[in-house]
């Protein structure tokens, strides 16, 4: 369960999409909410700082807005809230921030685009990604008011496998945010298409091969299902079989099944496999649904 959960806000609309699922894991888990927002000082033209009126007024402006959001949250049921203003390198600061504070999981906006990207949507989710180990639930930006008191709905989550003991590491975590939501989770392995090539034999061996490979991914499958059983999670499996694995993925999570997709991203660790790295980028991008990322430890 999470002790402490951070909350990166920028105080946009499309920020705070984050706020109603870290407010129910914090009311189910009895966790602390972290509301973090690093100040951006003022610059001219030139580059050079501004260090007059303005910004002082715009650090007060910010202070008063994350005042604004912990009473918001106090108000929907969150018991225990704290909120910072920070400056500095924003992704540096949020990193010791998290570290100092001990905290466990962070729930923040990704997607941003056009005129809702602010300085760390996007970009500085996918910077975390390369560089922290506490998971990270990433909420698709909106540019929409969100009410605090309204519980997200998380029916089933969606976990890629593939195969990997890396790949496994993303158990923990997605168990621990079902677990909460009161959610299933359905564990996906997408198995590679055959086709025939004038290397086949026959369009038999390939069926057969196809086959086998749906075979080792069922009984992988089954094997990882039992941790989670364990857990007391409702959890079932999938097998696809399609030649691109991100395509599997978003298609099967927009089937209207899933409340979540969760799965492991290399980072920096050097594991170039199916799921990890490049693949979890996409997935983040291309996906409506949350997703809960989870970096491997290098080996």
């Amino acid at each position: 369960m999470y002790r402490s959960i951070l909350v990166p806000l920028d105080g946009s609309l499309p920020s705070e999409q984050s706020l109603p699922y870290a407010a129910a894991l914090a009311r189910r888990s009895g966790a602390g909410l972290e509301l973090v927002y690093v100040h951006t000082p003022l610059l001219l033209a030139e580059g050079a700082l501004y260090l007059g009126t303005p910004d002082v007024q715009l650090w007060e402006e910010e202070k008063q807005y994350l005042l604004t959001v912990v009473e918001r949250l106090k108000k929907a049921g969150a018991a225990k809230v704290e909120a910072h203003l920070l400056e500095g390198p924003v992704v540096e600061k949020l990193q010791e921030h998290a570290f100092a504070q001990g905290c466990d999981l962070t729930v923040m906006t990704t997607h941003g685009r056009g005129p809702v990207s602010r300085f760390w949507l996007g970009s500085v989710a996918n910077q975390l990604l390369t560089r922290t180990t506490i998971p990270l639930l990433l909420i698709r930006a909106r540019e929409e008011r969100v009410e605090l008191a309204e519980e997200p709905e998380i029916r089933d989550v969606l976990v890629a496998l593939d195969g990997t003991p890396t790949a496994e590491q993303i158990l923990e975590p997605a168990g621990t945010l079902a677990k909460l939501m009161g959610a299933n989770c359905t564990l996906l392995r997408v198995t590679p298409g055959v086709t025939t090539n004038q290397f086949s034999k026959s369009t038999s061996v390939d069926a057969a091969l196809a086959d086998k490979w749906r075979a080792e991914a069922h009984v992988y499958l089954q094997r990882m299902a039992a941790s989670l059983h364990d857990r007391g999670i409702t959890t079932r499996t999938r097998i696809l079989t399609h030649a691109h694995p991100v395509t599997a993925v978003l298609t099967e999570a927009a089937s209207g099944e899933y409340g979540a997709i969760a799965l492991e991203t290399h980072g920096r660790c050097g594991l170039p496999r199916l799921f990890l790295g490049s693949v979890a980028d996409k997935v983040v991008r291309g996906a409506s649904l949350p997703v809960l990322v989870h970096r491997c430890l290098p080996s």
